[in-house]
This record gives C-alpha cells, structure tokens and sequence, in this order.
C-alpha cells in the first residue's frame, strides 16, 4: 500500500510558445547600400512613395560622428500637380528614431525648395518621446537638415552626369532649383551649376552656365540674357540684335522663376550677369567706335529732345541707342526695377495689391536706333520742322510699336488702332469722310490733316 501511494504523481501543465520571426529582414536603410539591389531599392520607393513609377535617382548614406543618422532619398520620375500648393504637405521624409516612426511631416528635416524628395531619415540620438515644439530648436535636426540638403546635391550631380535622366529631372524639377537659388544662399554656388537654359546657341538643347563660359568670346567680360514669356518670342526680340552681330550668345529666361532667381544670382565664376533688357548693357568697344557713337550722339540730341517733349511723362528720357542694328526703337527699364516681363508677371496675380506695385514699375527710357531709315528721316522732318504734326504722329506710333515689341502692353489701344487705321486707308487711297470719334483723345490727331502729311512721309 506504501509502494502505490508513492507512486501516485502530480500532473502540471506546461504551456510553451514558440515565437516565430515573421519579419527576418533587417530594414532597408540600416544595409549596406552595395549590397541592395536596384529591384530593391524600387521596391522599396514605391511602398514608402505609393508611386506607380520607378524612380529617377536614389542616395543611400549614413553618417557618423558626434551624430548618427541613416538615410535613403529618392527623387520620383515626375513632379506632383500640386508641388507649389500652399495646403499640401511640406515634404515626403519621415522620420525615425532607431528604426520607431515618428512622424511623416517633419518641415525641420528638408528645406521647401526640396520637398519634393521621398525617402526616409533614421535618427539614433534624437529622444522617442519628442514633441512637435522641441524638434523646432533642436540642434540634432539642424544638422541631420544640412547633411540632406548636401547628400542631395550630390545626387543632383550624379544625375547630370547622364543626359537624358537630367534632361527629365530639369523638366520636372528645374523650378525647385531655381528655388533654392532664391531661398538658400549657402548652396547657391553649386546649385548655379545644375541650371540649364536655352541660348542662342543651344538650338533645342539647354545649356548649362560652364558651356555657356566654354563658348564666350575673347574679351567678353558678362553672360548676357534676356527673360520672355517663351523661346520663340525671344529669339525674335530686339534686345538682342547687337549681341548678335558681336557674336555673343545669349541666354533665354523663359520661365516666371528665372526672374526671381536672377535677382539672387549676380555672378557665376566672376563673371557679371546682365539683363539686355534693362539701362546699363554695354558691350566692349573700340576707341573708333566710342568716337563715332559719340559723334552720333551729338547730332542727334535735337531728335531725341523733341521726341521726349513729345512724349512727355511716358518715357523717363530718350537716349541714342547702341543694342540695335534692325530696329528703329526700343523700351528698356531702369536697371534695379522690373523688367518687361516681371511687370507682365506681376499683372498676372489675382491678389496683387496694385497701389503697392506701383513703386515698382520702372521708368522707361525711349533708345533710337541713328543707323535706321525710319529714324533718320524722322530726324531730317524734326530738323526742318520741330513742330511738324507728322513727327508727333510718328513719335507715338514708334512708341506703341516699341510698348510691343519691347513686352510691355499698349496703355492706349484705341489710338493705337486709330493710327494704323488711318495708314490701311491711306495704303488703299481712301479718303476720310468723318473723323472716327476714337482719333478725338489728345494722343491722336486730326484725320483730316493727317493724310496728306503721312504721305509726305511716304
């Protein structure tokens, strides 16, 4: 009976779980990047970009030291339509702290002009309880932001360094560059570097500012250009006549930024830029030339005096002009004010304060070209006559035709077609019956008058 007692034994349940790693792979970021794949790494894009595309260029890096952050960064294929808009998030990085996400809109880590980057950044000293008020001041962030903005550069560089994908990427991007050459003076330099402009030269291609230099001519001391609202309209512009004939190349801004980032950007290897479009272009000349422009100048002082009382307060002065060999005219601006194209932009804005922009308006000044015909008989019938009605009818058609094809917008369309009405009719030798009512405003004159005097002109 004692043997069966002690046999009897206690049950007891064990329960054991066995743990199974669903996950084995280390996160992507924390590899080294030789060892990942191109496949990975798009793989890896799409589920961080939800993009349907693969990428256009990836930068993995970490860095070491007194702080330690690793980080991948991807430029997409195609810019979002919503890129500039003010509602939408600042950037697409998200931010880690030893491999825990913290969050997906960290405006500290990446500057605006960059927000179109994708990826994410991993931070080992940043604390895990951080609030939104102490990654505003803090110092980590600060740093991890200039290492990013570095490292992609850097990657910018390398896309250069192919054609056709920097072509894509300037396509898509080439306004946030242009950006960061307004907002972010410490990389200006290199930014400088990765803009492409077309040119005179260029045909259909861009160019960049160090083929631009490659080309100069010997003795050209600036990088002239000139901003438009496209390539064609440009190309045709009179602004840039005496660079041609010099055999200058210049460089066509057509985009609204260039003339913000112009503003930014004085120089690029010691060489000045400027604006063929404003006072102050000169180009190199010879003491003969000096001399005869000189020459010019002094006969032509009465002309250029009549037509400013003519003119009265449109244009600020009417000076002998040296940037024109086809045309008779030309509006430039004064050098620090806007130019043609910024007013027009400037107009275009629907909540522009107009009262506030007029401080900015440039003063145009009238430049006359001494070697055309136009000008010269002008200058023959201001001569005989100061007075003469038909100098001051032409004196504003040159003008209108000058608002135009200067950039600006005619200030009065009405007499403007008024004008050239009454030379269809005297090209079709119509006689005017009645003076149209529109010829009544002070800035167009009697018709009846008007007809025999324009064909002494002619």
């Amino acid at each position: 009976e004692e043997d069966k007692k002690e046999k009897k034994k206690k049950k007891v349940k064990e329960v054991k779980h066995e743990w199974e790693v669903a996950n084995t792979n280390k996160p992507l970021w924390m590899r080294d990047p030789k060892e990942v794949t191109k496949e990975e790494y798009s793989k890896f894009y799409k589920a961080v970009s939800n993009d349907w595309e693969d990428h256009l260029g990836v930068k993995h890096f970490s860095v070491e030291g007194q702080l330690e952050f690793r980080c991948i960064l991807f430029v997409p294929k195609r810019a979002p339509f919503d890129m500039f808009e003010t509602s939408r998030k600042k950037n697409n990085l998200k931010l880690y702290v030893r491999r825990v996400f913290i969050m997906d809109n960290c405006e500290e880590i990446i500057p605006e002009w960059l927000g179109f980057l994708k990826g994410i950044v991993d931070s080992e000293d940043l604390p895990l309880n951080i609030s939104r008020q102490s990654l505003q001041q803090d110092r980590i962030l600060k740093v991890i932001r200039k290492n990013v903005v570095k490292k992609a550069i850097e990657m910018f560089e390398e896309l250069a360094e192919d054609k056709e994908d920097f072509k894509k990427f300037t396509e898509q991007f080439g306004k946030n560059l242009k950006l960061g050459i307004h907002e972010d003076t410490t990389n200006r330099k290199k930014l400088a570097e990765l803009l492409r402009f077309h040119s005179t030269r260029s045909g259909e291609e861009q160019t960049s500012l160090k083929d631009y230099l490659a080309r100069m001519k010997e003795g050209q001391k600036n990088i002239y250009f000139v901003s438009g609202e496209s390539k064609a309209a440009l190309e045709q512009t009179p602004f840039i006549e005496a660079a041609q004939t010099r055999g200058y190349e210049v460089l066509f801004m057509t985009d609204p930024i260039d003339e913000y980032c112009m503003q930014q950007l004085k120089d690029f290897e010691d060489k000045k830029f400027v604006c063929l479009s404003k006072e102050g272009a000169k180009f190199e000349e010879t003491e003969e030339e000096k001399k005869a422009f000189e020459e010019e100048k002094a006969a032509y002082e009465a002309l250029c005096k009549t037509v400013k009382e003519t003119l009265g307060d449109k244009v600020e002065k009417v000076v002998l002009s040296d940037r024109l060999t086809k045309s008779p005219c030309i509006l430039v601006t004064g050098e620090y004010g806007w130019t043609a194209n910024m007013e027009r932009i400037m107009k275009a804005q629907a909540l522009r304060d107009a009262s506030s922009s007029a401080y900015m308006i440039s003063k145009k000044t009238l430049e006359i070209n001494a070697k055309h015909a136009i000008i010269k008989a002008l200058k023959e019938k201001a001569d005989a006559d100061a007075t003469n009605k038909t100098v001051r009818d032409l004196t504003f058609l040159l003008f209108d035709t000058a608002l135009l094809t200067s950039g600006f917008s005619l200030e009065d369309p009405v007499a403007y077609a008024a004008r050239i009405h009454r030379m269809i009719k005297m090209g079709l030798s119509i006689d005017d019956v009645e003076e149209p009512a529109a010829e009544a405003a002070p800035a167009a004159d009697d018709a009846d008058a008007g007809t025999s005097r324009m064909e002494e002109v002619d």
